[in-house]
């Protein structure tokens, strides 16, 4: 992909609470406006990697804001690709069935960790590697941390394996990398296993617990798990490129692998998907969605076991910026060297690639899916999010301040710069006067204010979370940069503060 995209730096964080968001009122349409680069960038790609068909979206704050299309669903009918077209979506289904997981312990059915064991009772014969290893758990599976090896893409080829398939490989022994607990190895056999614990719990098939209690409720009328329910003049067929020509990939039943690989959905339905992963973010206090608990859907995306450190990588800007990445609940999730948070899944299957991917801070998220075996638009995900930041000029959705922070603040800002009668003054802990010896803060005070001259203004505080954060004072000369961080008693009290001058 040529380096046209361009990147503007931004400034990360502005107010914060745990109530209301601060919204950029022009936000939709500045992102709307950077669709003609986006779709160039989209599709380059396309045209590079030979993708039969491609299409995409880009989601803010919960609606489809754009989509895009090229070339073909079904190559041999010329019938286009369009954003009703249903491909299927291969590990980007690992979130749906821990979505299904979570319902499940949401209503108190199961526990996750609970042995896997107490509802596969197939699992207790496991021969572990070691005769102290323990049990895997619902959370082990969750979490790629069964000890089960890595089985791409042995597990691509088994979506259409039965259920007695399944349990019969279990109960044959199968072979471990590693004992539970310890190591994050990627494994579709333990979603498989997944899979069937849903269907124990909730005493429903697989597929019809999915469309009943996730698909239906959000809409998501046209998403299928077996390919022959799909109508076949939208259904997106899989294709390789093999000795220079296009080869249909025959697309594989519905089976008990499905639950790791199988989903077959639009890019108009896996909006209402990606839209409800969105609305958990900020905390508030409104109305819960009726498919899961927000507060649950932000524990999927919590980083639950370690994946790698990439000192390396560089956005396709070409700027580098350090990432490290790890595994949620059936998520990816990586945290850059700018503090950007990125959640989502790829999925890869003979016929089929894809990605989803979303900036929770930024209530930005962007879907592709192409009809090419391993397309992987992962890449290309991350460079249209990082241009449409910068050429939208995106901040970070940011909460307003608590009223302790503000509180404490201004009557911080009384006792400056002398200290006189801080020590009496009630509002600092009982640790602060131990730890900071009053001379050594006046001496500290007087150095600043003077280096800074008459004093013009003072900021509003920027929280980094309800009990901590950062206001400037503004002199002639310079600025001040005061930190402090409250304490978790009741009535909270500074117990710890920074004076700096800003650079």
């Amino acid at each position: 992909m040529r380096l046209f995209i361009l990147f503007v730096s931004f400034v990360v964080a502005l107010h914060a609470r745990q109530s209301a968001v601060f919204i950029d009122e022009g936000r939709l349409e500045k992102v709307k406006a950077t669709a003609p680069i986006v779709e160039k960038i989209f599709r380059e790609f396309a045209e590079q990697r030979r993708t039969p068909g491609f299409v995409y979206g880009v989601v803010i704050d919960g609606k489809l804001l754009y989509t895009g299309s090229f070339g073909f669903a079904n190559l041999e009918k010329r019938i286009p690709t369009n954003t009703r077209s249903l491909f299927r979506i291969a590990s980007m289904s690992k979130s749906v069935t821990a979505l299904a997981i979570l319902q499940l312990r949401d209503q108190g059915k199961l526990s996750l960790d609970d042995p896997a064991s107490k509802y596969l009772p197939v699992m207790k014969r496991l021969r572990h590697l070691a005769k102290d290893a323990p049990e895997i758990t619902i959370r082990h599976l969750l979490t790629h941390m069964a000890g089960f090896p890595e089985d791409n893409p042995w597990g691509d080829r088994q979506l259409a394996d039965t259920d007695e398939d399944l349990l019969r490989l279990i109960e044959e022994g199968p072979s471990f990398s590693n004992v539970p607990g310890i190591e994050y190895e990627y494994s579709n056999l333990g979603f498989a296993l997944l899979g069937q614990i849903v269907q124990v719990v909730s005493g429903m098939d697989f597929e019809r617990y999915t469309t009943e209690h996730i698909f239906k409720p959000l809409g998501m009328n046209q998403t299928v798990w077996e390919y022959a329910k799909a109508p076949p003049d939208r259904l997106a067929l899989g294709y390789d490129w093999i000795d220079s020509s296009w080869v249909n990939i025959p697309m594989l039943h519905h089976g008990s692998y499905g639950a790791m690989g199988g989903l077959i959905t639009s890019i108009e339905d896996f909006t209402a998907y990606v839209a409800l992963h969105l609305s958990a973010w900020p905390p508030r206090d409104d109305t819960e969605s009726p498919v899961v608990k927000r507060s649950s859907l932000r524990e999927m995306h919590q980083p639950w076991s370690f994946g790698r450190m990439n000192p390396s990588f560089r956005y396709p800007t070409g700027r580098p910026c350090a990432t490290v990445s790890a595994y949620g609940y059936g998520l990816g999730w990586t945290k850059d060297c700018e503090g950007r948070v990125a959640i989502g899944h790829s999925g890869g299957l003979p016929g089929f690639g894809s990605n989803w991917t979303m900036l929770p801070q930024y209530g930005l998220a962007v879907m592709s899916f192409a009809n090419r075996t391993y397309a992987g638009t992962s890449s290309v995900n991350v460079a249209v999010l990082d241009t449409i930041v910068a050429l939208a000029g995106l901040k970070p959705r940011s909460l307003l301040p608590s009223e302790i922070l503000k509180q404490r603040m201004n009557e911080l800002v009384k006792v400056l710069p002398e200290w006189k009668e801080a020590e009496r003054s009630g509002i600092f802990a009982e640790n602060f006067f131990l730890d900071y010896r009053i001379q050594d803060l006046q001496a500290r005070s007087k150095e600043l204010f003077a280096r800074a001259g008459r004093i013009k203004h003072i900021r509003e505080i920027v929280p980094e979370n309800q009990l901590r954060g950062t206001f400037v004072i503004e002199g002639e000369k310079g600025n001040i940069q005061v930190f402090f961080t409250l304490t978790p008693e009741k009535n909270p009290l500074i117990q710890q503060l920074r004076m700096r001058w800003e650079e």
